[in-house]
């Protein structure tokens, strides 16, 4: 497995869902994306995808799904798997996917672009990011955020991996980042294997049990499929 982290976090978060998967048996790759531009975040994790020694079940979180979606054309690449991430279409980046929020859906608390690079609010950031995650986890991940490219969050997936791969999505059902029906209308569109449990945008960090079951399933499919 090749794990994609999002905005505003680094490959750290995966930790708990990485520790499952290896007491399973299972390889894993943590990708660390700089996330300064889309093309340099697929660039890196191509090369994580060159490393792995057999085909790969790629996982994005949060815009890390838009990287897989891009980087999921390499043909190491099996299976794809989003959790709570965005899943774009042709054209599309993060900036488009979140242009028009529904009425009355939460709205990220990102604070305005400086030298190109964006923030959320250290004080608003467990309650949106992270409401699941203990207390002192949350804080950490809140004063230890990587500013996130304006370019990254511009950037277009020009062919998404998903329109010929298999593909899970995990929808975590009090996402106050990604809403939760937005999540379900991106799955929908890419013909994934959705399933949904309860959790925050952070549900990797707080419930790395549930997200590596997902993961696991994914990869006992594939197997069963050859």
């Amino acid at each position: 497995m090749v794990l994609v982290h999002g905005g505003f976090v680094d490959g750290s978060g995966w930790l708990g869902v990485y520790q499952e998967l290896k007491n399973d048996g299972y390889p894993v790759i943590i990708v660390q994306n700089p996330t300064n531009s889309l093309a340099d975040d697929v660039a890196v994790t191509r090369r994580a995808i060159a490393g792995a020694k057999s085909d790969v079940i790629l996982v994005g979180h949060s815009y890390g799904g838009v990287v897989v979606s891009e980087a999921g054309n390499d043909p190491k690449v099996s299976r794809l798997v989003y959790i709570a991430a965005f899943a774009p279409d042709t054209d599309e980046s993060v900036a488009a996917l979140i242009a028009n929020p529904a009425p009355g859906a939460p709205v990220p608390p990102i604070l305005p672009p400086i030298d190109g690079f964006l923030m959320l609010d250290q004080e608003k950031f467990a309650a949106s990011f992270a409401a699941d995650v203990a207390p002192d986890e949350a804080q950490f991940m809140a004063d230890s955020q990587v500013p996130w490219g304006v370019a990254a969050l511009e950037g277009k997936v020009t062919k998404p991996a998903w329109r010929a791969k298999p593909s899970w999505y995990l929808v975590a059902r009090d996402d106050k980042m990604i809403p939760p029906a937005a999540q379900r209308a991106m799955a929908n569109r890419a013909g994934a294997t959705v399933s949904e449990t309860p959790g925050s945008h952070a549900v990797y960090v707080a419930n790395p049990k549930a997200v590596a079951a997902l993961i696991e399933r994914v990869a006992t499919a594939t197997l069963a499929s050859k």
